[in-house]
Parts: structure tokens; sequence; C-alpha cells
């Protein structure tokens, strides 16, 4: 058998809504960086799935190809030692003029496909059509993709055209390359469904495999959909396919933790976002792996299944999880160790992609809308690709190394509890199933350690670190004293942590104008004390600054590269503590963040408004200074998430969007339903506040953006509010 390979392949999708095309490639600034290519290549993959896309060569004129950009990429990815395979359309429907319904699709793509085929004869990999069972379904069924239709006759065209289109494509390829091989991928996943909908889960197991079946010619008198399509008039073309098939040569299976569905009749257990029909029966939808027990089998289940059904050679072909950087590492590495076992097994699994290279661009509105971008192995959000821990996980893999980052060692959040969203239902098992999966945090791994356990950072980070099953460890000043050097070298030496966290320090802006040798003890001596005694023990550190550091003089958000010039005692100790630490050797990371809000904290200008707004006053806040609040949960995470990739240097980290404390205040009050009129506008000069404070200090950052906007932040807390202070979102409800 061969050797497992490891594929990649940034994402690619060129969908159309409306008459607006949506390009992944011009999206993650791929289409304008050849230097993405070295990146790939020196993570040691054995070949890229890479786009050669009908809508970008020929976009205006089927007779006017252009060639430029495909020459460069195509001739750097083999001058790399990289296979290609090579993907013609991918969730699109064609140029503006071609039409996924049309029965001049499948001809116009083997055009398409052969004048590929003529220019780089040495492609021996195709992929003419990615997903061909899911784009129908988005195009035709669900209408949420050009051309926006919702009929399941037109699902069935849609799906036809496109596999003939693969047929079409492949004569054609092998008349130029007689080896060409066809990986055909899809994505896979099980629908379960209580009793009532058994007949709508069975319908949707039998069509999730219809691209495949179709291609290897199974579609034939007998086959579970055969009536329903002649009933819709298409028994001379499935005669045709069945004579003609073109099975592929490597199935390839595109499976996430979403491609699993549990269908339910009891809508009730659901929020309405999860409810819909199928013109006969209403039912809720969502993800089996958040209501099943035990969890459905996932990837090893629908890789088995696809074996058992074709005996063809697999791929995974996409493996992606838009999450944070220990479940995107998690998942990677479960998906390499199921192929193994697999193979193990006897299965002819070829090779796992790690997908989405450079991220994504709106994936959480189906591509139907801007929306959020999803960082991949590499994070585009800033002004050049930035090498996540990702990179140094698949350079492992492809070495034949095993990783040992210590964030491996918890589990995956779909294998504990916390996947949990609705009310459980069971799912029939073998008893070895039902016996939970033990979270690993509980080995000897080493741990993050985290100073400040009472203060609002230090229990968010521990908090986190809880919800991410990461091993951890939080200490109080009685554990950890950065005033005594010999504290923080036993606590080091006990602990042997793989990064530490100084989250402790002075934070009373105002007292520490009386107090500064204090404040500088806490924030400059203890936060250097700390990080030589890590420099000295190859240990990373992390700690924490602030938008206090600037004169807010600038007319602009200030950003990292920014000279300092506090006006206060608390921004010199920030200032003082960056320049020391910064100046050592080894890995530091400093975080400038501020104005802070969370729901789970009661120290916090936002829970301050409420407070005085649920009792009937008014709340007095500035008008005349400008920061960038930052949402604590968001905050924590992406700083675990540069932990884990081992940044360096100053990062910004805030919600970007500039706002007065007054409308900042304003803003908090509108999310949670309440009137705005409550927030008093004020000079800051009015708020007897001692230390002076500078006018403009939001902060932006010139190294990517980690974090959501404010507004998505703002709903979020609203929403963790009626969790985490039940009594006063009650309070809020009684004065509107």
């Amino acid at each position: 058998m061969h050797e497992l390979e490891l594929w990649g392949g940034p994402e690619c999708t060129v969908n159309r809504v409306g008459d607006q095309y949506r390009d992944q490639l011009a999206a993650s600034g791929h289409e304008e960086r050849l230097s993405d290519i070295d990146l790939m290549a020196d993570l040691g993959f054995a070949t890229l799935r890479y786009p050669v896309l009908w809508e970008r060569v020929a976009p205006h004129d089927p007779a006017r190809n252009d060639w430029s950009w495909t020459d460069r990429q195509l001739e750097h990815i083999r001058s790399r030692g990289m296979r290609v395979i090579a993907g013609l359309v991918h969730h699109g429907s064609g140029p503006a003029y071609a039409n996924i319904l049309s029965d001049a699709f499948a001809p116009g793509l083997a055009r398409h496909a052969r004048n590929v085929a003529e220019r780089y004869p040495w492609i021996d990999a195709w992929t003419p059509v990615n997903e061909p069972v899911t784009t129908a379904r988005f195009c035709a069924l669900y209408g949420f993709w050009h051309p926006h239709a919702r009929d399941e006759r037109l699902f069935w065209t849609a799906l036809l055209n496109q596999i003939d289109g693969v047929r079409l494509a492949m004569r054609e390829v092998r008349e130029v390359n007689p080896g060409a091989r066809l990986v055909q991928t899809d994505d896979l996943g099980r629908t379960y469904a209580t009793a009532a909908l058994r007949e709508q889960a069975a319908f949707d197991n039998a069509r999730r495999w219809m691209g495949w079946d179709l291609l290897c010619g199974r579609v034939v008198p007998g086959h579970d959909l055969w009536q329903r399509l002649c009933d819709f008039g298409f028994e001379a073309r499935l005669r045709a396919m069945a004579e003609a098939p073109c099975p592929p040569d490597i199935i390839g299976i595109n499976h996430y933790l979403t491609s699993d569905r549990f269908l339910d009749h009891r809508l009730q257990r659901y929020p309405a976002r999860n409810h819909g029909s199928n013109k006969r029966q209403r039912f809720a939808d969502t993800e089996a792996v958040r209501v099943l027990a035990p969890p459905p089998p996932g990837l090893r289940g629908v890789a088995q299944e696809a074996w058992e059904r074709y005996g063809l050679p697999l791929a995974i072909t996409e493996v992606h999880n838009g999450c944070t950087r220990d479940e995107q590492m998690r998942w990677t590495w479960e998906a390499w160790n199921v192929a193994r076992a697999l193979r193990d097994e006897g299965v002819d699994l070829r090779a796992v992609t790690s997908w989405s290279l450079l991220g994504s661009h709106g994936w959480n509105t189906l591509l139907t809308g801007e929306g959020r971008y999803e960082p991949g192995t590499f994070d585009v959000s800033g002004p050049a690709p930035r090498a996540t821990a990702m990179t140094a996980l698949l350079r492992g893999l492809a070495g034949g190394a095993n990783s040992s980052h210590p964030v491996l060692a918890g589990a995956g959040w779909w294998r504990r509890p916390i996947r949990l969203a609705h009310p459980p239902a069971p799912r029939p098992a073998p008893m070895r199933e039902h016996v939970a999966t033990p979270s690993w945090s509980g080995a000897r791994t080493p741990p993050l350690l985290i100073l400040g356990a009472t203060g609002t950072l230090g229990q968010a980070i521990a908090a986190a670190c809880r919800h991410r099953d990461i091993a951890h460890v939080l200490t109080s000043r009685g554990q950890l004293d950065l005033g005594n050097g010999e504290s923080i070298a036993a606590a080091l030496d006990f602990h042997k942590p793989w990064c530490v966290v100084n989250a402790a320090g002075w934070v009373r802006v105002d007292d520490a104008e009386k107090e500064a040798d204090a404040c500088h003890a806490a924030n400059a001596a203890g936060a250097l004390r700390l990080a030589e005694a890590c420099a000295r023990r190859g240990i990373p550190t992390v700690s924490f600054s602030s938008d206090l550091v600037f004169d807010g003089q600038a007319n602009r958000p200030y950003r990292e590269s920014d000279a300092a010039a506090p006006l206060n005692v608390y921004g010199r100790s920030k200032r003082d503590a960056e320049q020391a630490v910064l100046a050592l050797s080894g890995s530091h990371l400093i975080v400038r963040t501020a104005a802070f809000f969370s729901a789970a904290d009661p120290h916090n200008f936002a829970i301050h408004a409420l407070q005085a707004l649920a009792s009937g006053q008014s709340f007095r806040a500035a008008q005349d200074h400008v920061v960038s609040p930052t949402f604590v949960p968001q905050l924590v995470n992406a700083v675990l998430d540069l932990c884990i990739d081992g940044a360096e240097g100053l990062w910004h980290l805030t919600n970007g969007e500039p706002v007065s404390w007054a409308d900042f205040g304003r803003r908090v009050a509108a999310a949670c339903g309440m009137r705005t009129a409550g927030i008093e506008a004020v000079p800051g000069a009015s708020l007897g506040w001692v230390a002076p404070r500078p006018l403009y200090v939001p902060l932006a950052s010139e190294k990517g953006r980690l974090m959501g906007q404010l507004d998505e932040a703002m709903d979020h807390f609203a929403y963790l509010l009626r969790e985490k202070r039940p009594d006063l979102a009650r309070a809020l409800m009684a004065v509107q």
C-alpha cells in the first residue's frame, strides 16, 4: 500500500450570489502572492489541490483564456516538487455566460478542461467539479447561490449537469493525458433522525452518495433513487451515464464537524434557526455532534462507509476546523490518526489534506455575505501571512514525526461534554461507544502557568483554558511572588510550564499617582524579574500592557510601531516593562489592550453602567475620551492562540472600533435592550480622575485582526449577561 501522504490546498471557492462573484483567492490575497507557494512547499506537502478555475481563466468569453496567473502559480508549484490536483469549478456555476442548470454547462466545462490539459499536460490528477452534490443543494435546492433555485427537479438537473461535466471533462483530459486520474470530492456525513423522520433521513443518506454513484454507473433500476429521478424525467440521462461510467480513481471525502446531521420532530427542543421542513413535516435540523449520545462516528465512520460501498482508494480531501488554535490542531491530528488506523485495517486511504491553508472568508454566512475571516494554517488578517502553530504540526506529520505540542494532550470539544448544545438524544451503538472518551488533561503534560488568580484577566484566561481543555495552573501571589526571585524560580522549576502568562500586576490607575514606587515594582520590576527567570529556562512569556502608554496626541488609532509617551505613572510603569522585557533574549509576547468589558467580572465599565441603569440612576461617562473597547472572552482566546503559535513582540488586541466612553455606555445599554438616555455624556475632567488620561487612544494592529467586530462582541456580551448575571438581567428588564 502507498505511504500515507500529506496534501494541502488553499480555500479557492468562486461562487456567485446574484450578479456578484465572491472569490476566496482574492479575499485571502493569494492571487497577489507567489510567495505563498513557498510557504506551502516548506510544510512538506506531496500534492496541492489547486484551482485552475473556469470563472477565472475565461470569465467573459470561452475563446479568450488568460493563463498569466495560472502559468506563474503552477510552474512555481512544479518547481517546488509538489504535484497538482487541478480544480476547474469550485462551488461555482461557471462564468457569467454559463449556468449550472443549462445543457451547455457540461460541454462548456469539458472545453475548459481540454484547454487546461493541453496547456499543462504534466498535471495528472483532476477534480473538474468540487462537491457536486453540495453545490447542487446550495445552488438549486436552497437558493443560496446562483441561479438561486428552490426546486428538487432543478437540484437533480444541477447535479446531473455537473456529473456530465466531470465525465466529459475527464474524457477530454484523457485524450491529452491517458493516465490522468479523477479525484472526486464531496462533503460526506450521515443523517440521523427520530423515528418520525426516518424516511427523510433515509432519503438524505441515499442522496449523499449520488455524485459518486452516478460516476460509477450505479444508478440503475433497483437503486434507491432510480425511480425518483425517472419520475422527474431523467431516465434517458441515467441510462447514458450507467452505460459510460467514469469512476473516480480516488474518492475524496470532505468531512466537517457539521457534516453529520440530526433531524428531530420535537421542535421545542431547538431554537427557531434550526427549524425547517420538507413540505410534509416540520423538523429541527442540527449538527449530530451537538445532540447525539454517544456522538456519531464522524470521519472514521463515513470513511469506513465509503470504503465498504465502493472499494476504491480514498483520500480525506479537506481537513479544517474554524475554531481556536488548539481545536484546529486537534482536529487535524485526529484526522491523521483516523487515516492511519483505517490503513492498518486494510482501507486503501492515500492522503489527508490540510485545507483552507490561508483561511476562509464568509463561510459563517454560507458565502452569501462578507462574514468573518477564519484563520487557517496561516493567518492572513495582517499584511503578510503569519505562520500559526499548525505549521509545526503539519511539518511533523509530513516528516513522519509525532507532534509534541502540549495542547494536543487535551481532547477536542467534540469529544467532551461541552459538545452538547441541546437535550441529548440516544444513538443506538455498541456498549463501548457509550463509554465517554476520557479527557487527557490529567496526564503528565507541561501546563500553561498563569499569574493573577484574583484578577479579571487571570481568571478569564484560566476559564478559557478549562473550556478548551488546556492544562494550566493559576497562581496567586502566595504561590508565585513577583517581588521575590526565589519564589519565581521555585514555581517555574516545580511546574515546568511550556509558557507563562503574566496577568498579575498593579491596575489602580489613580492610586498609582500616589504610590508610584509600588506600581513600578509590580508592573515593571516584577514583570522583568519573571521574564528574566523564564528566559534563563527557555520558557516563553506573555505580558499585558495598556493604551495608557500613549499620550493621545495622534489623529489616528495607535499601532504597535508607534512610540510610547505615557502621561501618568501607570502608563510609565507599563512602558518601562515593555522596553525591559522585549530587550531580553528568548520569546516574549506583550499584548496591549484597553477598556475591558465582560459579563463574568463585576469590576468593569459595562457592568457598572448597567447596574446604575438597573437601579434607575443615570450613569456619567466621558464624551471627550476615545478608546477601543475589548471584550474579555474574545481577548483571552486570541491571547491563547498567540501563545500556542509562539508569537513574539508587541500586539494590539481590542475589538477595533474607536468610541468615546459615553458612546461605549450607550452601545452597552442598547445591546441589553435599555434606553440609552440614562447614559449622561460629560467631560472627562468632571469625573474626578487623579491621573491624567489621554484624550484619544484607540488601538489598531499592523500585524493582524484576531478579534471580532464590536457589535458582534456587544451581542455576545448581552447573551452572556443573561447567563452569568441573571439578577442584573432581570433588574434591567424590570426598568425597561
